[in-house]
Order: structure tokens, then C-alpha cells, then sequence
């Protein structure tokens, strides 16, 4: 079974939606915000925590996975659902962010990507072709085509040349692609300029993917002119194919992002943060590892019904990361996945009930308190 999307409600009041994506390994309800699991594990969490959570995709990395283990003992496991023991849909990366991120440890050409190894140092060529090889031996449920993600600033002429190798890729991959069950996505680039956004968008949709990502922002960029970006990139994206934005997990732009008919999202936001002992509530970021909560026997957030919340306080929680236990970047990791996961929940039965705009509102009401 290839995957499908449905589309079920339209925000009578913003380009909000609501789908339903259906996968080989399981349904995703949309709007969704897919927590990173970088290398076959979401950091700290279990696969059986994550679904209770209510986490109903993740996502893990093509260039890392390629680095280590390999694709080809992951495929000789079974593919990475079984290698991980994660029942729900995968979705995997292509690498580019990663040699966006590599910088002076890669060299772009026509025919791909060389670049040395973070671990040892050894040499690699990612091509659109092997990346997607090491995709289709992963097993993932949604694969992503190799592109540069250009930095930001970036010079004009420079993004229209990255965009038309992109665009090459693009078909490289689709041409390369071998198992119709796992979906193949175009990402969208451009930098900040709206006719290179619509000639991105353009291309890829002649290209007929079954879904597209917005890819290249939350790069550097103001978050105004991110949404600058969306508000003229998305109308161009075919209405019945699942939309995503990538490398966006922050609270607020989840929900501009959703605002302007955004699907799908993913970032290492709110796993980073709370190993440095931050948590996202509903007023905002809150450091739990500060001193003003040495003495402070409240949960989290009050009503927040993550077990973190149900069963500890920020005293203990601060204790437990001052003394460097596990367990206190175990349960802030638990807290912020739960909080994202809920947001979107919330949001989905906003737009489903007409009541998105005063949600938005509402919410951001809160969160200047």
C-alpha cells in the first residue's frame, strides 16, 4: 500500500486543515508534530512511551544511520520499524539539512555531496541515488529527496543555481525510488525569495510527488519572515497532498505554521531543551534547573497530565538534573513530547469545531502572561 492523505476540515477562518494520512504502518491524524529520532531512538524515550504519549510518527536520520549502523545491517534486521521496535509510521530524512550543517567538512558538486564523517574523519559521497537506496533499505514509511538547505543570508544567484540542482536531484531520486509502499516527498527551497519559491514549487509539483515539504527556513531566519515565506509558498502546493515544514518545533510556530495550512512538523526542539533542563508550558519556557525552584513542590505545569506532572515536582526535577541523575532529562524529555503532542491534539479538535482562530488567540493570550 503506497500512502494516502485525506483531507477532512478547512478552518473556516485561517488556511488551517485536518487530515488523515494513511501509511503501511498505521493512520497519522493531521495536523502532527513529529518528534527526531535521529539515530533509530527518540533521546530518553522508550518506543512504548512515546505511544503512550500519543506520538504517532518519528523521525529518523539517513546520513547518521548511514554512518552508523549502516543501512545494510538495519535492512538485514528487518528494516529500521523492526530494528527500533517502533510499530508506528518512520520518516526519514535525505541529508541535507546535514550538509547544510557539515560546512566546511563537505564539497557540493553537480552529482552530489562529498563530505568527511564527524565520527572518523573517512570520506562520503551522498548522491540522490544512494540516498535513496539507503532509504528504501531502511523501510521508512515517508522518504525524502536529497537537496541542499541553504543558510541564511544567502545570495540570490547563488540560491538559483542550488535550486536548479535540486530540482535535478529531485528527479534523480524519483527516478532511483524502487518500493511504491514507502511515499517519496519534494522539498521546496528558495531562501526567502517568492519568485524562487514558486519556481521550487513549480518544478516539483510537474514532478507529481505525493508530498511536499517546505524545506530551508528556521535556518536563521526572523520567524516574521519565515511566515512571509509560508504565506505565499503554500497556496502554490497542491491542496491534496500533505504539507510539511521542516525543522520547526517551537510552540508558537507550530501554530502559525498550522495557521497558514501547514501539515506536518518536526524538530529536535523540544528533546534538546529539556536536556538542558527546560520545559514548554503553556506561559512560556521554564528552566527548571534554576535556583528559584530549589524549594518549588508544584509540577511542571499545573493540570498538565504528563507523568512527569502526575507523579514528581520541579524540586525533585531540579534535583535530579543538578546531580546529573538520567532519570531528570528522562521525565522533562516526557514533558515537553507530551506538551507538543497535546498542542496538536487541541489544535486538530479546534479546527475540526470551528474554533481555531479563537485557539490561536487564546493561547498566545497565555503565553504573554
Amino acid at each position: 500500500m503506497a500512502i494516502t492523505f485525506e483531507l477532512t476540515k478547512k478552518c473556516p477562518d485561517t488556511s488551517a486543515r485536518v487530515g488523515v494520512i494513511h501509511t503501511p504502518h498505521g493512520k497519522i491524524n493531521t495536523p502532527v508534530f513529529m518528534p527526531v529520532g535521529t539515530q533509530a531512538t527518540v533521546k530518553a524515550m522508550t518506543p512504548e512511551e512515546l505511544e503512550d504519549i500519543g506520538v504517532q510518527i518519528i523521525l529518523s536520520n539517513t546520513y547518521h544511520l548511514y554512518l552508523r549502523p549502516g543501512h545494510h545491517l538495519i535492512q538485514e534486521a528487518g528494516g529500521l520499524h523492526r530494528f527500533m521496535n517502533w510499530r508506528q509510521p518512520i520518516l526519514t530524512d535525505s541529508g541535507g539539512f546535514q550538509i547544510f550543517s557539515l560546512g566546511n567538512l563537505r564539497k557540493l558538486t553537480e552529482e552530489g555531496a562529498l563530505f568527511r564523517s564527524h565520527i572518523d574523519g573517512s570520506e562520503h559521497f551522498l548522491t540522490p541515488e544512494l540516498v535513496t537506496e539507503i532509504q528504501n533499505a531502511l523501510g521508512s514509511d515517508i522518504m525524502m529527496v536529497l537537496d541542499e538547505c541553504p543558510p541564511f543570508p544567502c545570495d540570490y544567484e547563488y540560491l538559483k543555481k542550488s535550486l536548479l540542482r535540486n530540482n535535478d536531484w529531485a528527479k534523480r531520486c524519483k527516478r532511483a525510488h524502487r518500493n511504491e509502499k514507502q511515499a517519496l516527498f519534494g522539498i521546496i527551497q528558495g531562501g526567502v525569495y517568492e519568485d524562487l519559491r514558486r519556481e521550487s514549487t513549480e518544478a516539483l509539483v510537474e514532478m507529481d510527488f505525493p508530498g511536499y515539504a517546505v524545506g530551508g527556513l528556521s535556518v536563521g531566519e526572523p520567524k516574521d519572515l519565515m511566515y512571509e515565506v509560508l504565506e505565499h509558498t503554500v497556496p502554490l502546493m497542491p491542496s491534496e497532498k500533505p504539507r510539511y515544514l521542516m525543522g520547526v518545533g517551537s510552540a508558537d510556530a507550530l501554530l502559525e505554521g498550522m495557521k497558514r495550512g501547514i501539515d506536518m512538523f518536526d524538530c529536535v526542539l523540544p528533546t534538546r531543551i529539556a536536556r538542558n533542563g527546560t520545559v514548554m508550558t503553556r506561559s512560556g519556557y521554564l528552566t527548571v534547573r534554576n535556583a528559584e525552584y530549589s524549594r518549588d513542590h508544584t509540577p511542571l505545569e499545573e493540570g498538565c497530565t504528563c507523568y512527569a506532572c502526575e507523579n514528581y515536582s520541579r524540586a525533585y526535577i531540579r534535583h535530579l538534573i543538578k546531580t546529573k541523575e538520567i532519570l531528570g532529562l528522562r521525565l522533562t524529555t516526557i514533558h515537553n513530547l507530551h506538551f507538543l503532542t497535546k498542542l496538536m491534539s487541541d489544535a486538530r479538535s479546534a479546527i475540526l469545531e470551528n474554533r481555531f482562530a479563537h485557539f490561536i488567540k487564546d493561547f498566545f493570550a497565555q503565553n504573554e502572561q
